[in-house]
């Protein structure tokens, strides 16, 4: 037996019969119910409480019906709300339905019309509100605020996709393996007027060259041996949508003429059609090779290369922006402790020395792994140098006599004293920008530079820093 679905009812009506009968029917299926007999007396109950539904009548003495309905689609646009019509005024409930209403009810009330209408309109609330959960966690996943970095770079790359989300431009992301190039495809089509519309991925370099213009493009029955009936491809699964196509520089030459037209003009053929197809679809390529040096060898059309290259996102190396490494490690320490409810508060000073004194060949992804071996193996509440993989490990006591240096640049190697300097130096002056930037010898843009490249804009204890 399906589970009974109640909710929170608002009934609005002048005539005081209809109002008691239908509230007592209510609340005996379990509903909670609040009646009024006026606009007037109705608007105030929606500062107590929030209604799933609310039904009531059009034609009222004073301000009327149709009111009501706009306010609470004004101000709840997820509360359904059902009209009550009599049998002269059925223009009026088509009008409401027109403003927004989700259903009409004419007098006198047939009991099975509104335990009917209700459950509808709950059904839909439900599914409405589950709707805007979905979309508050794809926010959260793939909103711009859930990628980490404070580092200047990383500032770079927030801008530039602020500015092209909501364009139609091609968008080329370069970087090594490991960087996030998906995640920031995900976060250029949420940010766009494209968000509600499908983001389709595909791995060029996963795919088979046989198989890879058909996984594109389509085809139709008889194509090919194997294709037993038409199948769209990613171009059209991806239609009023974003398209992003990762590791580019995998496409083979025939494929790259494909891409050339279709890029340009948005239209192709299937695979075994000559019926052209259209589509609108926005185009986001990743390579994790430069594409100008793969021009220069004769592997990449130029102009393809210049087709997807209007505007270049290029995500930094882990390795070169190693201030961003203990937020990164908090980050994934978080998530993992969550997944596998053990009780784990942070690192030790030792482990984020570790883990920044480590190149990272893997990038973000490979400091995600260690992170999440890390939390599986520890058996404190807190992660230790021991608890970090043995290549990590291995940097710890790196070598330094005999002209050995650790494998970081120096540049980077700096980066943690000198932000240990400039913090101490802030607390030292009561975080005072200008007192801070005479005791440290340089002029204050320097000072607030360096502030926010180390994540030191903010004084921790809330206080507005002075100038």
């Amino acid at each position: 037996m399906a589970e009974k679905i109640t909710g929170t009812i608002l009934l609005v009506d002048d005539d005081r019969i209809i109002l008691d009968s239908l509230s007592e029917m209510l609340r005996l299926d379990g509903h909670h119910v609040d009646t009024a007999t006026s606009v007037e007396q109705a608007m105030p109950l929606f500062d107590r409480r929030t209604y799933e539904i609310v039904v009531t009548d059009i034609n009222m003495p004073g301000v009327g019906g149709f009111e009501l309905l706009r306010a609470v689609k004004t101000r709840f646009p997820e509360t359904a709300v059902l009209v009550i019509t009599g049998y002269g005024t059925i223009e009026s409930a088509v009008e409401a339905i027109k403003m927004g209403a989700y259903d009409y009810l004419t007098k006198p009330i047939i009991d099975d019309e509104i335990h009917l209408a209700i459950g509808r309109a709950l059904e839909q609330h439900r599914l409405v509100r589950q709707c805007r959960v979905l979309r508050d966690q794809l926010d959260q996943r793939y909103g711009l605020d859930n990628i980490v970095g404070q580092d200047y770079k990383m500032g770079r790359v927030f801008d530039l996709i602020e500015a092209v989300a909501e364009s139609k431009v091609n968008v080329l992301i370069e970087g090594e393996s490991g960087t996030g190039k998906s995640m920031i495809a995900r976060a250029i089509h949420h940010r766009s007027d494209r968000r509600d519309q499908p983001f389709v991925e595909v791995s060029c370099g996963a795919i088979p060259e046989t198989l890879l213009e058909s996984e594109l493009f389509g085809h139709v029955r008889g194509a090919f041996t194997g294709a037993v009936s038409d199948k769209p491809g990613k171009f059209k699964a991806a239609d009023r949508g974003t398209l992003f196509l990762d590791e580019i520089a995998s496409a083979s030459p025939a494929l790259q003429v494909k891409l050339l037209r279709v890029v340009q003009e948005r239209e192709f053929e299937p695979v075994g059609s000559n019926k052209t197809q259209h589509v609108d679809v926005r185009i986001i390529m990743a390579t994790n090779v430069d594409l100008s040096d793969e021009v220069a060898a004769g592997r990449f059309r130029q102009d393809l290369y210049y087709r997807v290259n209007v505007v270049t996102v290029t995500l930094p190396r882990l390795g070169e922006r190693m201030g961003d490494i203990p937020l990164l490690a908090d980050t994934f320490l978080k998530k993992y402790v969550g997944e596998s409810n053990k009780h784990v508060r942070g690192f030790t000073e030792g482990a984020i020395r570790a883990l920044q004194r480590y190149a990272w060949p893997g990038n973000v992804r490979e400091l995600e792994n260690a992170v999440e071996r890390a939390v599986v193996l520890t058996k404190s509440n807190r992660i230790d140098v021991d608890d970090l993989p043995p290549r990590v490990l291995e940097t710890i006591d790196a070598p330094v006599e005999s002209g050995q240096l650790a494998p970081l640049p120096l540049r980077i190697a700096l980066e943690d004293p000198e932000r240990r300097i400039i913090e101490a130096a802030l607390r030292h002056n009561d975080w005072n920008r200008q007192a801070t930037a005479d005791q440290l010898e340089i002029n204050r843009t320097t000072l607030y530079k360096k502030m926010k490249r180390y994540g030191l804009e903010a004084d921790p204890r809330g206080h507005v820093l002075s100038r």
